[in-house]
């Protein structure tokens, strides 16, 4: 029977776990062909295992996102195979320690800024050109508002990723690609369990309850 994603190409950045995972786990279901990339092996592998054991198929990218070289290497290694992709998911995010913001370490001030904005920036230069001969592209990001004391570093990281993704959902809105900024419902992941330890997480929304309501509503 055929699936609503059949013969798509979706790139999902931050794949290992969290809603990325989710993402992925939910693309490759309705018949995506998922390339996930992720820094952490061990949970692309569970990953892979996952969409495996639900008929999926996915191909794996262990590589740093703030490495242009290597992010510069698989979209040509993409478009080599497929010829572009479909679909781009981002759900990659640095959240470094909470720190009260006169005391923030310059590495953990630059690991912020590497990854949620730097990388967020170069990623949508060198992937635009990848999704751009879809008949139908389409971007998916996530977002959140932080406003919670000791948090400074993440919150100025993720408004400037909000700007980032704004401005471009604005430039495309006309022609494409088709730019989503979406906010999911508070989850147990391993990003909300820094900033919030010893909350009751069984009042949290699981990813992949997000995942599914969030995607369908785009893809379905």
């Amino acid at each position: 029977m055929s699936k609503i994603l059949d013969g798509r190409i979706a790139l999902v950045t931050g794949a290992s776990r969290g809603i990325g995972a989710a993402s992925a786990e939910w693309l490759a279901e309705h018949g995506a062909h998922v390339v996930a990339v992720a820094r952490t092996v061990g949970g692309l592998e569970d990953l892979d295992d996952r969409i495996k054991a639900k008929g999926g198929q996915a191909t794996l990218a262990p590589i740093d996102l703030t490495d242009d070289d290597a992010i510069a290497h698989l979209c040509r290694s993409i478009y080599d195979r497929w010829g572009k992709a479909d679909i781009w998911v981002h759900a990659a995010i640095h959240a470094s320690p909470l720190t009260p913001a006169p005391h923030y370490q310059l590495k953990d001030l630059e690991a912020d800024i590497g990854t949620n904005i730097r990388g967020l920036a170069r990623l949508i230069a060198m992937v635009e050109p990848l999704i751009a001969p879809s008949d139908a592209p389409q971007a998916v990001f996530f977002d959140d508002d932080w406003e919670e004391k000791y948090g400074g570093a993440y919150g100025m990281s993720k408004a400037a990723q909000r700007a980032l993704v704004q401005c471009w959902q604005a430039e495309t809105a006309k022609h494409g690609p088709k730019v989503h900024l979406l906010r999911p419902e508070p989850m147990p992941t391993a990003t909300r369990a820094r900033f919030y330890p010893g909350e009751n997480r069984d009042a949290l929304t699981h990813p992949s309850v997000e995942a599914e309501r969030l995607l369908r509503r785009l893809f379905a």
